[in-house]
């Protein structure tokens, strides 16, 4: 073959090449069924505009199924998703295991120093920022004013528990359906314990001692689980062991739930007019706690990461880029008012005098910063996490002990049953892990 032949094929091969880069690319983006990330997908044409030769094909899955199914493809390699939505738990160990493409080379101006410090360390490893904040959250008391007020009673800006079962026991109406209290009960690491991992920080209680020694059998989850039975016993609505995020929302939203304590991302849902019966009769405070110097509260964030199998890395890049800047911000308080920005991300939109005006924007900031993953507990203990623990065997844990807690909330078992079942489970999981000698 002559030199100007193979010359003449290889130019050819590149034009070939360009060309194929330049085709529509479809990228698949797995992500979890809530409010924020429904309402991005009905602004896609702002997204194909920018970048019409990216298609976005979408999975959407309720909070259990999508951790499940991101987490089997990654581990496996499976190459099914180019962008996943993950959480904070998820990215220091996929991290660490090379599972996820570095995002440093986003463009200058999505500005990553505007994200908040808190956030942005948990989605950090090595210096690389391995997943972008889609919003962020810790968690606060949402509660019915009105309520309190016709109970002649005034919600402190920072409760104790104690303020909390008064509120409740006052607001509670079952003849009227109207229940004083709403909490998560669904079983799930990131459902029910969640909550309760967060609400026993504030009572003392932590997973493990510094020798990875499970403590369900010490007296402050006696006391965490006892306090959150009375509270769902007697002032919670029927059939809560199935209630988990959205369920509780649909609650609240609906006029049935005194107070709920959940995520800080719920505001802007339970203050719309168009989807909430009691939107401009509802206040917020800290989350909970019992004066020991820890509140009830949890640092999340839901967050869109591209796993290291994605042969489309470029586009999906791109996408996220496009989702989680601060153009994006501006794009939604256009279309939906400044109320249902993704919040809890970026420190500018906290710096912006209109959002600002947003009544809950002042809590949801001062909850995020109340909330420290690497001390989260009263007591020493040797993991990182709020409202989980960042090691890989949590998941599998978290959701089996989820699982005793929410039994004892359907009636199925005592409490001290559940409890004596966590421990026993967690202590044989983690001394077959090598964690306990």
């Amino acid at each position: 073959m002559t030199v100007s032949l193979r010359a003449l094929l290889g130019a050819t091969a590149l034009l070939a090449l360009s060309g194929a880069a330049m085709a529509e690319t479809t990228i698949t983006v797995a992500t979890v069924n809530n409010g924020d990330m429904i309402r991005m997908q009905g602004l896609m044409d702002d997204f194909y505009a920018k970048n019409p030769e990216i298609k976005v094909q979408w999975v959407t899955l309720e909070e259990n199924a999508l951790r499940q199914n991101v987490t089997t493809d990654i581990a496996t390699g499976g190459g099914q998703y180019d962008v996943m939505t993950i959480g904070t738990y998820e990215v220091p160990i996929w991290g660490k295991q090379g599972w996820l493409v570095s995002l440093n080379d986003l463009p200058a101006e999505y500005d990553i120093d505007d994200i908040l410090p808190a956030i942005r360390g948990g989605l950090t490893v090595d210096g690389n920022l391995l997943a972008a904040p889609f919003y962020g959250e810790s968690s606060m008391v949402m509660y019915r004013t009105d309520l309190m007020e016709a109970a002649g009673l005034t919600m402190p800006e920072a409760p104790t528990w104690a303020d909390i079962e008064k509120a409740a026991a006052a607001m509670t109406d079952k003849t009227k359906e109207q229940y004083g209290i709403c909490l998560r009960g669904k079983p799930g690491w990131g459902e029910n314990m969640a909550f309760l991992t967060a609400m026993s920080n504030s009572f003392g209680a932590r997973w493990f001692d510094e020798k990875w020694v499970p403590q369900f059998d010490q007296p402050e989850w006696k006391a965490t689980l006892d306090t959150y039975m009375n509270l769902m016993t007697n002032y919670g609505p029927p059939g809560a062991s199935a209630n988990g995020f959205n369920e509780n929302l649909t609650l609240f939203q609906q006029g049935k739930c005194g107070m709920w304590i959940d995520a800080t991302v719920a505001a802007s849902f339970v203050t719309d007019p168009k989807t909430s019966t009691v939107a401009d009769k509802v206040g917020f405070a800290l989350a909970p706690d019992n004066g020991l110097g820890k509140r009830g509260n949890w640092l999340w964030a839901w967050s869109l990461a591209i796993p290291s199998s994605s042969q489309k890395q470029d586009a999906a890049k791109a996408f996220i880029n496009w989702a989680t800047n601060k153009d994006y911000l501006a794009l939604v308080a256009s279309k939906e008012g400044w109320a249902n920005v993704p919040p809890g991300t970026r420190s500018s939109l906290y710096a912006n005098p209109e959002y600002a005006k947003v009544p809950f924007a002042k809590m949801t900031i001062d909850s995020i910063n109340a909330a420290d993953p690497t001390a989260p507990t009263v007591k020493p203990v040797p993991y990182v996490g709020v409202q989980f623990v960042a090691i890989p065997e949590f998941q599998g844990l978290g959701t089996n002990v989820g699982q005793e807690f929410s039994a004892a909330l359907a009636g199925q078992k005592s409490v001290d049953d559940a409890l004596a079942a966590a421990q026993k489970l967690v202590t044989d999981e983690m001394t077959a892990a090598g964690y306990i000698q």
